[in-house]
């Protein structure tokens, strides 16, 4: 958090330098029914080892360019992203789907190709292609599926199709040739050109450092209200029905303000502010238990999200943010976003996280946070572009959620 504070700080100082406050003060705050996928419908879905994989995250930006090169572009609205998202997240699927053998490519020819007749995918933490693929209710070769990917595109010719990825980790560009067509474009021909550009293609200071950054012309966000998802005694009678504890013995008492649940293998701390831990206290971990690969653990994660704080956390998605491998155990994340920004909660916490042994749950975190929009807007005090000035980086539309009942908008930099 002190990070995120420290950039947001100095945002505002560089603004106030050049002058681009203009004596108006609007609010940059420093601290303090959209999206189905996590609440268990989900559109994308594949069967995997026998397991439903159903997506878990969305882009945060997708952008369509037409024939002409005219472009539509969405990033900062949940609501429109999602309607899109509808259209084109078949295109992206079949593509990968039939993607012949990957080579990589130079960054001219990968900018050329997402400046002519395409449809591109950014998200907002890196997701491996073996994950993506399932998501998308494709299958690409095993030689890549382990490549970690923001950005994605397919570029439509009339003779072929190409889709196009960027390595997250090596920062090199790959394509290959697919059996999409172009007449699968006519499902995007609705979405009129709004004057979007990538900051590549602007002299913008700041550019260099954020290429693919899409700037748009929003100018307000709304406010939202935010509070705790239920009572300690309703959370607790959701998370014991979730993890699959609410027929067995347990007793429930308070240790101070804090409501617990104790059974003969589990425990569950609840907090006042709707913070809630699990615990399974097993001294043998189960025997037989099959391995999981990334993807059915963040499939399991995802469920147990999706069936506890997903369903509470009102006008919010929860997405997926992360998996990594710590100190024997897999630990995977999701975040809350609200209104096409992410939600920073109080302590760094994270909306979920869940952590897997030997294919078992064993421990998870979840918060369960109530958003709402309060019918007012706020104009945020940089514009986009004055904004990548300040940030000279790739930065996100943020809320703060540190016990205020109402959040406001704010630019904040990636984080990763």
């Amino acid at each position: 958090m002190v990070l995120i504070m420290l950039l947001a700080i100095s945002s505002m100082f560089l603004a106030w330098q050049a002058g681009f406050f203009n004596g108006v003060v609007t609010a940059f705050p420093v601290i303090g029914n959209t999206l189905e996928l996590i609440r268990g419908t989900g559109g994308g879905q594949v069967e995997l080892r026998g397991a439903a994989i159903t997506e878990a995250a969305r882009p945060l930006c997708i952008v369509v360019t037409d024939a002409d090169g005219a472009r539509f572009g969405v990033r900062n609205n949940s609501e429109l992203r999602n309607v899109v998202y509808d259209r084109a997240s078949g295109i992206i699927g079949e593509a990968l789907g039939s993607a012949a053998a990957h080579t990589q490519v130079t960054q001219s020819e990968w900018r050329q190709a997402l400046s002519s007749h395409s449809v591109f995918f950014e998200y907002v933490t890196p997701i491996r292609l073996s994950v993506l693929d399932g998501w998308l209710g494709a299958r690409m070769s095993d030689t890549v599926e382990d490549v970690r990917v923001r950005r994605v595109f397919v570029s439509f010719g009339e003779e072929r199709s190409r889709i196009y990825f960027q390595d997250y980790d090596s920062g090199l560009y790959f394509g290959a040739d697919t059996a999409s067509t172009a007449g699968k474009a006519q499902d995007l021909e609705i979405f009129s050109p709004n004057g979007v550009v990538f900051a590549f293609e602007t002299q913008l200071r700041g550019s260099e450092n954020a290429p693919y950054l899409l700037i748009t012309q929003d100018a307000y966000h709304p406010d939202i209200q935010s509070m705790v998802a239920g009572s300690q005694q309703e959370i607790l009678t959701v998370v014991l029905n979730v993890f699959g504890h609410i027929h067995e013995s347990h007793t429930t008492f308070f240790s101070g303000e804090d409501l617990m649940s104790l059974g003969a293998h589990f425990n569950f701390r609840i907090y006042p502010d709707g913070h809630a831990i699990y615990r399974l206290t097993y001294n043998v971990l189960p025997e037989h238990v099959s391995a999981l690969n990334m993807g059915e653990m963040i499939e399991q994660a995802r469920s147990l999200v999706a069936d506890s704080i997903g369903q509470k956390c009102g006008d919010a998605e929860v997405m997926f943010e992360s998996i990594a491998y710590d100190e024997g155990v897999y630990v995977v994340t999701f975040g809350y976003y609200v209104a096409g920004g992410r939600v920073y909660l109080f302590d760094d916490r994270h909306a979920a996280r869940v952590t897997f042994d030997s294919g078992v749950v064993v421990e998870a975190e979840l918060n369960f946070r109530n958003f709402s929009y309060t019918g007012t807007r706020t104009q945020l005090l940089l514009p986009q572009r004055q904004a990548l000035a300040a940030s000279d980086g790739e930065f996100i539309l943020s809320y703060f959620d540190t016990g205020s009942e109402v959040l406001y908008p704010a630019w904040v930099r990636l984080w990763f």
